[in-house]
């Protein structure tokens, strides 16, 4: 499954939770945290629990919860949703050690929930044991926040984000020997999607596998970003083509326009289709 984008709803707006899967994104995450104020906290629960107990609320993306970072708080969100929710995932914000994301995992499986976490590293503890974190069970994917984390270290936040390269990179580096999903910080400019367009082709490059947003415009933008063209979908087709040839041949290694073809660029080939297929162009 692709996680090109992540879309933030907050969760004391029934009627944009329910109009989030509209936008096209990959994951819906609808958001008790920092979307929602502490006094209006009960209402979102309710709200979250009344969409993702309808059974017309059927979408075909990815439907997450942004839970609270404390337990008590966190409990408290999931007591709210009954045993029929439809939930697919589940964010855990401001998370430094495995522990947070284990007691978050314990209190869904007490609830009876059997889903993944993804886990937001967002302070200089969570970027520093990220590995940790990426390792944990019931983790499927990593987040940045460079936000949160910018306020933590005394950073000061650039167009350019140097002062927050060496995190992101590191939750890169975590995700892949994790095995797991890693998902870019936002660009808090709505306005600017020239700039999103670019820092979106950027994190592509730095190897994240999509980009949270925080407002239905951003979505398309993401999405294309992250979206294979034509050359590569071609050159992803002719690697595959040849590596089942190759494996019914029993062979190791193969070529393939002149470049030798092992498991690495297998990998790349298999994630040029799953982005291509969530695009509906494979």
């Amino acid at each position: 499954m692709a996680r090109r984008s992540l879309l933030f709803s907050p969760a004391d707006k029934p009627d944009l939770l329910r109009k989030s899967p509209d936008t096209d994104a990959d994951t819906v995450c609808f958001d008790l945290e920092d979307a929602v104020a502490p006094s209006r906290k009960a209402a979102g629960r309710e709200a979250v629990a009344a969409v993702l107990s309808d059974p017309e609320f059927d979408p075909d993306c990815e439907v997450c919860l942004r839970v609270n970072p404390d337990t008590d708080t966190a409990a408290a969100d999931l007591d709210a949703l009954d045993a029929d929710a439809r939930l697919d995932a589940v964010m855990v914000p401001k998370v430094e050690a495995p522990a947070d994301v284990l007691a978050v995992t314990d209190l869904l499986a007490e609830r009876g929930f059997d889903v993944p976490v993804i886990a937001l590293c967002e302070s200089a503890a969570g970027i520093l044991h990220a590995e940790a974190i990426a390792a944990t069970d019931g983790v499927d994917a990593l987040a940045f926040g460079a936000e949160d984390l910018a306020a933590d270290i005394g950073a000061t936040r650039t167009p350019e984000g140097t002062e927050v390269s060496h995190a992101r990179q590191q939750v890169v580096l975590a995700g892949a020997a994790a095995g797991v999903d890693v998902i870019d910080t936002i660009h808090t400019d709505i306005e600017d999607g020239d700039g999103l367009a670019d820092e979106t082709r950027f994190a592509l490059e730095l190897g994240y596998d999509g980009k949270m947003c925080i407002h239905p415009s951003q979505v398309r933008i993401v999405n294309d970003a992250f979206t294979p063209n034509g050359e590569r979908i071609a050159w992803a087709r002719r690697i595959l083509d040849a590596a089942t040839e190759a494996a019914a041949d029993e062979a190791g290694v193969f070529r393939v326009d002149g470049e030798m073809v092992d498991a690495p660029l297998i990998a790349q080939a298999e994630r040029v289709r799953e982005r291509a297929r969530a695009a509906g162009v494979w």
